[in-house]
């Protein structure tokens, strides 16, 4: 089936799941949406993330989307069962696939998952990951300064970026977890230096990797797959001009991007 496949995020981050949609799935178009004017989610109350995700959804749907990814763990936590009942295309969020990764990587069943406000207060990862394996313990760490300083492209002062990781993550560090959830999508632009903070002896992951693979199960049991080279050129679109969405969607994707503005 030729229709593109549907990325939503808040802001940038989703790229990070965009980008491996892209590697493991070459042959389909991925049509992005970036909600930039109303970034970050994760203060928002429940109703305004329900409000704006279902914008942008209903956006990617109307532009013929065959599936939709919502790449941004906050409004998963928020939107995503609300949206699947009200929309007939195949809707997945970044939570379960994320989740599953952090089962399969934990050895000593203590978890920490760095996410938005929202997401940490929602405790959705540690729903999740009881309903799998109710052995394992879940910490949650808010982490509300990441995805401005993200966005702002902040993480390009190396020094700052250190700063922020130490002044955010404190003494999580003494927890005694051995793998680290990435809970937010746009986090694994950080994780390099995430990786350096907690050291060797711990796991840090994203769900960006699993998220693609459920897509492309999903793909294939509603027989949705591009089976041949899809010439259509993926297209990227924000709710307001953003110069730095376009630096850093150029620099992650490794092409020149001009994101369209359109208001939804």
């Amino acid at each position: 089936m030729n229709n593109a496949i549907g990325v939503f995020d808040s802001g940038v981050g989703g790229l990070t799941v965009a980008r491996e949609i892209m590697r493991q799935l070459p042959n389909e178009t991925i049509y992005y949406f970036g909600d930039v004017k109303n970034c970050p989610y994760g203060d928002k109350t429940k109703e305004e993330i329900i409000k704006n995700t279902d914008r942008a959804v209903k956006f990617l749907i109307d532009k013929g989307v065959k599936l939709v990814v919502l790449a941004c763990n906050t409004a998963t936590a928020a939107a995503l069962d609300y949206l699947q009942n009200k929309y007939e295309v195949p809707i997945i969020g970044v939570v379960q696939p994320g989740a599953r990764r952090a089962i399969q990587a934990t050895e000593n069943n203590k978890v920490l998952v760095l996410g938005t406000k929202f997401t940490a207060n929602s405790k959705v990862y540690d729903i999740e990951i009881e309903n799998i394996n109710s052995d394992i313990i879940v910490f949650d760490k808010a982490c509300p300064a990441f995805v401005p300083f993200i966005e702002s492209e902040g993480n390009l002062d190396k020094e700052a970026t250190k700063n922020l990781i130490s002044d955010t993550l404190g003494n999580t560090n003494t927890l005694g977890v051995d793998t680290v959830v990435l809970g937010c999508t746009h986090y694994p632009i950080l994780k390099k230096d995430i990786e350096e903070y907690y050291g060797n002896n711990i796991k840090v992951i994203s769900s960006g990797r699993e998220a693609a693979r459920e897509v492309s199960t999903v793909l294939g049991y509603a027989k949705l797959h591009q089976k041949k080279f899809n010439k259509k050129e993926h297209r990227f679109f924000i709710s307001q001009k953003s110069d730095n969405f376009d630096s850093i969607a150029s620099k992650w994707l490794k092409k020149d991007i001009n994101a369209e503005v359109v208001e939804i």
